[in-house]
């Protein structure tokens, strides 16, 4: 297997965290942006990997349902879906179902793709929870690899939050793209 010169991550955008459930004006104004971050890497030739948010209907009885008692993502839902401009790009693509934040399968999963050039771009929903769980475990996994985060096409719980992400990423040497 040749190594991927860059690999986009595209984490949760789906329907729960857009218009449903967990939904905020933010995520649906930056969704036009990565479905287009997506098509514009795509052509250029990058290895696509989707995560979805997955829950079980016993989700209120978890941790993180305890904490966040808002049934969200319950697999096979229409809020567990990718949004319907995201999903056609998912064709193809690596999907991971993970059952937290970060999804703690992802350096392993791209460990054959990835060598010491292999550029990681990160996008999506939630930028403070989601989006930096991933950012930190590829750079704990991956520490001499560039790996980036696009503000644009990201958006947090609140406009502060997504914010402070950014500058605790940009911390821990992960760039703006």
């Amino acid at each position: 297997m040749n190594p991927e010169k860059k690999i986009v991550l595209v984490i949760d955008m789906q329907n729960d965290f857009i218009t449903g459930a967990l939904g905020t004006k933010e995520a649906v104004a930056v969704t036009p942006n990565v479905a287009a971050r997506i098509r514009a890497e795509k052509e250029a030739g990058a290895m696509l990997v989707f995560t979805r948010d997955t829950h079980c209907e016993h989700y209120m009885d978890t941790l993180e349902g305890k904490l966040l008692p808002v049934p969200h993502c319950i697999e096979g839902s229409e809020g567990w879906q990718l949004d319907s401009a995201i999903a056609p790009l998912a064709q193809g693509a690596v999907i991971v179902d993970k059952p937290t934040f970060g999804a703690v399968v992802l350096p392993e999963l791209l460990k054959p793709y990835a060598d010491e050039n292999t550029e990681f771009l990160l996008m999506g929903l939630c930028t403070d929870i989601c989006v930096i769980s991933n950012a930190l475990l590829l750079r704990a996994y991956f520490p001499g690899n560039k790996i980036s985060v696009a503000p644009d096409c990201c958006a947090g719980v609140t406009p502060q939050s997504h914010d402070a992400a950014l500058l605790t990423m940009k911390m821990c040497q992960i760039e703006q793209a």
